[in-house]
């Protein structure tokens, strides 16, 4: 799904940067910012979904649990929903969040009852096969144009090396079409701290499409052919709950006799309606040459590079009865070994997307001078805009976690340096 370049740092900086356009909202809005928290245990719940009633407008908490809201002013006397998997479902008055520090608290949904669980469909590839089918009836079946906030970061070993965030607008096509999203990139900006590559640096190609690829429902060749179905072993685990509703549980993974590349996880699905509301997947590295060649197109002739790890997260959110792609994350780790060198060196790239808001008219969301992003683009070094706290303006973001700021911080003081 993503193509990676390792190159010797003194031809990294040969790029071409991107340009992009840059606009906002002519409304103004309010932000909130908190915490969502599981009620028994004040654990923080990562990767929460925070969505404005009445509004296509929403957010997911990062890692630590925290979130960052903006609310247009007209939409202030709404509520938020709040949901996460095997939690009850929550809605909260906007009137009780709070500008700083806003605690919010999950109650962990009551167990699935054993009688409900006797309807789960006797064959689990059967149901993962119905799931795939009916796309037509349980996504979007037209255009939809959304606006979705993407974060990148690579690290070396333990330390983060390079960050870069963007904001887009994503023709998504109808999930009954054959053709590709689209992406225009509003605004954008990176940083990266060139010292701590080394001897070599990791560029990512494609950046966004790889998030919209993990979208199992509009991308099914990715994993799921009809040619490589019986390669899987596919099982069902114990159900769950979402947003109140029962949801099916399966397992996949490739059968013992097959030796190329392929995925295991988990598949979420909507025990009403058949649809995949979730997805957690990893691919088989243990083939580290075939692995490699679906991620490397470019390395030193002097270095062996190979994956050691390569997971896969995509959430989806309903609205109307129809579902539509809502998150991806995705991490990949990647040891570098050079020849006649005794240590080698280890990568760590992880990005993410989150679906902040939709609309099916596109003039709503975006203009005509933004900047139309192709598969092989590659978000270039912008060092403006990390010193900026006003940089998104109004716009939806990912509450960046501790690591990542105390990392903007520290490249941003190394870069003035320099």
């Amino acid at each position: 799904m993503k193509r990676l370049f390792f190159t010797q740092k003194n031809t990294f900086l040969t790029l071409l940067f991107l340009i992009c356009g840059v606009f906002s909202y002519a409304q103004n809005t309010q932000e909130f910012k908190g915490k969502i928290l599981d009620k028994d245990t004040s654990k923080a719940l990562a990767l929460a979904d925070l969505t404005v009633n009445n509004s296509n407008i929403s957010t997911i908490t990062n890692n630590e649990g925290e979130f960052i809201l903006k609310v247009p002013e007209d939409l202030l006397d709404n509520s938020v929903s709040i949901s996460y998997l095997g939690y009850k479902k929550l809605d909260v008055p906007l009137s009780e969040f709070k500008t700083i520090d806003t605690k919010i608290y999950l109650e962990q949904a009551a167990t699935v009852l054993a009688e409900i669980d006797l309807v789960v469909p006797k064959d689990a590839r059967t149901l993962v096969s119905k799931t795939l089918s009916l796309k037509g009836e349980n996504y979007f079946s037209e255009n939809v144009f959304m606006t979705g906030f993407y974060r990148e970061t690579i690290k070396k070993r333990n330390k983060n090396a390079s960050l870069s965030e963007a904001v887009v607008t994503i023709n998504k096509q109808s999930y009954t079409s054959n053709r590709n999203d689209g992406i225009t990139l509003i605004k954008a900006r990176k940083n990266t701290d060139y010292s701590r590559l080394d001897t070599i640096a990791l560029k990512l190609q494609g950046g966004p499409f790889s998030s919209l690829y993990t979208d199992v429902i509009k991308y099914p060749k990715f994993i799921f052919t009809d040619d490589n179905m019986d390669d899987y072993n596919f099982s069902f685990d114990r159900s769950t709950q979402i947003d109140n509703r029962l949801v099916y549980v399966v397992n996949f993974k490739q059968n013992n006799n097959v030796f190329s590349p392929m995925y295991s996880g988990k598949l979420y699905i909507d025990a009403n309606t058949y649809a995949l509301t979730s997805a957690v997947y990893s691919l088989n590295v243990e083939n580290r040459e075939e692995a490699s060649k679906l991620f490397v197109r470019k390395k030193p002739r002097q270095a062996k590079v190979y994956p050691t790890e390569a997971s896969y997260r995509v959430n989806y959110k309903t609205k109307n009865g129809k579902w539509y792609f809502g998150y991806s994350n995705i991490l990949l780790t990647f040891k570098v070994n050079w020849k006649n060198r005794l240590f080698n060196s280890k990568y760590t790239l992880q990005s993410e997307m989150a679906i902040t808001d939709w609309n099916i008219d596109e003039n709503l969301l975006t203009n005509k001078d933004t900047k139309r992003l192709r598969p092989t683009s590659i978000l270039q070094d912008q060092a403006s805009g990390f010193s900026d706290p006003n940089f998104w303006g109004e716009y939806n973001i990912i509450e960046p976690e501790k690591s990542i700021e105390s990392a903007i911080k520290k490249i941003s003081k190394n870069l003035k340096k320099v």
